[in-house]
C-alpha cells in the first residue's frame, strides 16, 4: 500500500534525496522547506502526489498545520522524517547566545516540535515510524560544534525513550547517525567560521583543517541512504540508533572504547558514592 510521508528540509540535500526516493516508488509526500519555492520542481514532475508546504519547524504551531495538512490532504501520516538541520563551526566561547539558541531550537526542538504533532495521528492509526536525522556526533565530541552537538546528543536520547513509550501501539521510531554525507552540510558549517582565538587553534583549528580538506570527499552517499531509510520505513524491527557510514563506525567505535575504558578504570569512585547495604536487586528487577 502507498505510504503517506512528511519530510522536513525537503529543498536540498539528504532531505532532497528521501524525497525524490518516496515520490519515484509511488507514495504520497508532503515537502516542506522554510521556502517553498524550492521544491517547485517537485511538484512540476509529481503532481497530485505531492504537497509542497512552508514550515519552519522551530514553530510549534506551524509543525501541527503541517501534520493536519497531511491528513487533512491524504487521509493519515505513515512516516514522518525530521531532517531539517544544520551546524555551525565555532569555538563554544566564540558562539554567541543566539547563535547557540539557534541550533538548539531547529535540531533538537525541531524534531521535538513535529513529533509530538505527528504523534496523536499515528497513536490513533496504531502505526507509524518517526525517522529523525541525527548524526554520529550524537555519539561523540568534536571541538567547534557544541551547540550541534548538544542538539543531536538530545535527539539520541529522545529518540530512545520515544521508541519506548511509542512500542506498546505500533509507532517505531529511530535516530539515524550518518557520518560525513556529501551533501551542503559541511560548506555551511564552514561558511560562517569567525578569527579563531589562538587558544582554540589547536582544537577547533584542526577540525577547520580536517572539514577543508574532508568537504566534497565524504564517504556518505545520500542517495545510498534515502534507499535506507525507505526500507526502514517497512520494517518493524528498528534499533532506536542507526549508525550509517564507514566513519561513523569508526568514530563510535574509537570513542565508545575510551568511554568504557575511562568507566571501568573509575568503576571502584563510582561505587564508592553507595549507602552501605544498598540492595542492587530492588533496582535491577525494575529495568
Amino acid at each position: 500500500m502507498s505510504k503517506v510521508w512528511l519530510i522536513t528540509g525537503s529543498a536540498s540535500g539528504l532531505g532532497r534525496n528521501i524525497a525524490e526516493a518516496v515520490l519515484s516508488r509511488g507514495d504520497r509526500l508532503v515537502a516542506t522547506a522554510r521556502d517553498p519555492q524550492r521544491l517547485s520542481a517537485l511538484k512540476d514532475h509529481y503532481g497530485d502526489q505531492v504537497l509542497t508546504a512552508p514550515l519552519d519547524v522551530t514553530d510549534a504551531a506551524a509543525a501541527e498545520a503541517a501534520v493536519q495538512l497531511a491528513v487533512d490532504t491524504f487521509g493519515r501520516l505513515d512516516v514522518l522524517v525530521n531532517n531539517a538541520g544544520y551546524g555551525n563551526v565555532a569555538p563554544f566561547e566564540q558562539t554567541t547566545a543566539e547563535a547557540f539558541k539557534a541550533q538548539i531550537d531547529t535540531n533538537f526542538y525541531g524534531v521535538v516540535n513535529l513529533a509530538r504533532a505527528a504523534l496523536p495521528v499515528m497513536r490513533k492509526q496504531r502505526s507509524g515510524h518517526i525517522i529523525n536525522i541525527s548524526s554520529v556526533g550524537g555519539r561523540i565530541a568534536t571541538p567547534g560544534l557544541s551547540a550541534y552537538q548538544s542538539a543531536k546528543w538530545a535527539v539520541g536520547g529522545f529518540t530512545e525513550v520515544l521508541a519506548i513509550e511509542a512500542a506498546a501501539f505500533g509507532v517505531k521510531v529511530i535516530a539515524l547517525e550518518p557520518g560525513g554525507m556529501r551533501t551542503n552540510w559541511g560548506h555551511v558549517a564552514r561558511g560562517n567560521v569567525p578569527t579563531i582565538m589562538p587558544d582554540y587553534e589547536p582544537s577547533v583549528g584542526a577540525i577547520t583543517a580536517l572539514l577543508a580538506a574532508y568537504v566534497g570527499k565524504e564517504f556518505g552517499d545520500p542517495e545510498k541512504i534515502a534507499q535506507v531509510i525507505i526500507d526502514l520505513a517497512g520494517r518493524t524491527d528498528l534499533p532506536a540508533h542507526l549508525l550509517l557510514g564507514s566513519d561513523a563506525l569508526y568514530m563510535y567505535k574509537q570513542t565508545e572504547a575510551a568511554r568504557s575504558k575511562a568507566a571501568e578504570d573509575w568503576a571502584a569512585v563510582s561505587a564508592s558514592t553507595d549507602f552501605e547495604g544498598s540492595d542492587f536487586s530492588v533496582f535491577a528487577e525494575h529495568i
